[in-house]
């Protein structure tokens, strides 16, 4: 079962992911504060990492460029998830996300992104 890592700092739209992706099959771990993003990744090993971009007084596209520019994490397919920044010109850029999906999220594209990272990562 594949493991993900959903990271946001609204604990309603954690849950929503949660249950959507734990429906479809996937195993899911949350997290609320992105200071512990690097302790999450080492204790649970995810294969996917949902990051939100807005976390507080945390920038979500830092997070996203330290995961890809760390040797033990850069092979970790990572989706940037927000409502007011578009990050679709940093994809494929060194340190940017395999993916992005604008909120609000239709599911079925969210489903579909996570789908393809993980085929691609496979």
């Amino acid at each position: 079962m594949k493991r993900i890592l959903a990271v946001d700092d609204d604990i309603d739209i954690l849950e929503v992911i949660q249950y959507i992706l734990e429906d479809s099959g996937y195993e899911v771990e949350t997290l609320t504060d992105g200071h512990y993003l690097f302790d999450k990744i080492r204790e649970k090993q995810p294969d996917l990492i949902l990051l939100d971009i807005m976390l507080g007084n945390l920038d979500g596209r830092d997070l996203c460029r330290i995961v890809k520019t760390r040797k033990e994490t850069h092979d970790i397919p990572v989706i940037l998830i927000s409502a007011s920044h578009d990050v679709s010109g940093t994809l494929n850029q060194i340190g940017g996300p395999n993916d992005y999906i604008a909120k609000p999220f239709d599911i079925d594209d969210l489903l579909r992104s996570i789908s393809r990272q993980l085929n691609t990562a496979a």
